[in-house]
């Protein structure tokens, strides 16, 4: 988030307004864009600058006390809508968004970060001139930034995304969505890893809704894995709290977040025998208010039973953190308490490489480059 601030922010040509819910919009233009609704008139950044502008309008971060300024979950969420969007009219501009993405991966591999599967809205960018791209010139060229990237490092292994969408569109929506998705996993077979439903469970379409879109695949005998969101809610017995039973019968790969999966046991049991691991997302749990404390996340009581389960970090930037070593401290402070130790810390990762959506082979290749580094980093440290 600093680069979008200290670096995008400064470039030429970039319009802001100030809505009536109180959040900002950006569009780069080369001459006074046209008036967008219940928004202020645009005005050109550098001329804001010393006066507007502040860090606070793109992420959650804040120098008060948090339980005060986000006293409910409704409020977080308001503000994490508010900060994504402005950041996304920043980031939709197409050079831009390849500067953002390669300095993503710069800052996650500084981080010792060798892999990544990222979500993704997929949206469609725009030039200057107002010409927009499509879907699938969006997707190439996070292929072709990660090839540039891969061969300036080559010790990072590579990236693969999953391709999402808002769960609050409608069934017409979902369709078309559907059915682009399958397309672009068959044009893009090495490189995208699957579908997935984002947005904040509780006020959002639950997967049921949607369950003939979701048949597409299947029904048309073309692979689409998904890796859904499920179980991202603390509402027992809502439909969304069945979310988690839906995506393992849709044969889910793997189930981003779980944080409800201790109240269905007959789930648990099922995603433990099919090894369909969780994406813990420590942070971002207690961050949107899911849990206050990480002692008592659902996430220690599956690692003290061994569940299948990963450590990711979940918009790191909006929390104003960088990188995946803040998420797996938390989880080895807060999950594993005082037996933790580098074994931990070893099985976390590797579990990383183990439920990701490559292919065996490039699995082992992965956790062979992985295991070269943890073999240094172990050599380094007990001198």
């Amino acid at each position: 988030m600093d680069w979008l601030v200290k670096n995008v922010t400064y470039r030429p040509h970039l319009y802001m307004c100030s809505t009536d819910a109180q959040s900002i919009r950006f569009m780069f233009c080369s001459q006074m864009p046209k008036p967008l609704p219940r928004c202020s008139p645009w005005v050109l950044l550098e001329k804001l600058r010393a006066m507007t502008l502040k860090h606070a309008n793109l992420t959650l971060f804040t120098e008060l006390d948090p339980d005060v300024v986000y006293p409910t979950q409704d409020v977080v969420w308001e503000r994490f809508e508010k900060a994504f969007r402005a950041v996304s009219d920043l980031v939709s501009y197409a050079p831009v968004f390849r500067d953002y993405y390669y300095q993503g991966l710069s800052e996650l591999y500084a981080d010792n970060v060798m892999y990544l599967e990222l979500r993704t809205l997929l949206s469609e960018m725009y030039e200057l001139d107002g010409r927009t791209h499509d879907l699938t010139w969006t997707l190439k060229t996070y292929q072709d930034v990660t090839r540039q990237f891969t061969a300036d490092f080559p010790d990072f292994f590579g990236a693969r995304i999953i391709f999402t969408i808002h769960r609050g569109v409608n069934s017409t929506v979902m369709d078309q969505v559907v059915k682009t998705a399958m397309k672009l996993k068959r044009d893009f077979p090495d490189f995208m890893a699957g579908f997935d439903l984002v947005g904040r469970e509780d006020r959002g379409r639950p997967l049921w809704y949607f369950r003939n879109e979701l048949s597409l695949p299947s029904d048309k005998g073309l692979p689409l894995p998904f890796y859904f969101h499920a179980g991202e809610t603390n509402l027992e017995g809502s439909e969304v709290d069945q979310n988690l039973l839906d995506a393992l019968l849709f044969n889910t790969s793997r189930i981003g977040h779980g944080f409800a999966l201790l109240r269905h046991p007959v789930a648990k049991e099922f995603s433990r025998k099919r090894g369909v691991a969780l994406e813990i997302c420590p942070i971002s749990n207690q961050v949107l208010k899911l849990v206050d404390d990480l002692r008592n996340h659902p996430g220690a009581v599956l690692m003290a039973e061994d569940h299948p389960l990963v450590i990711s970090s979940d918009d790191p930037a909006m929390f104003g953190a960088s990188g995946l070593s803040y998420d797996f401290y938390q989880a080895f402070v807060g999950f594993g308490g005082l037996r933790s130790n580098l074994g931990t810390l070893k099985a976390l990762a590797i579990n990383s490489i183990k439920y990701c959506s490559l292919p065996a082979q490039q699995q082992e290749k992965a956790l062979a480059m992985w295991q070269k580094r943890w073999d240094k980093f172990i050599s380094e440290n007990t001198q």
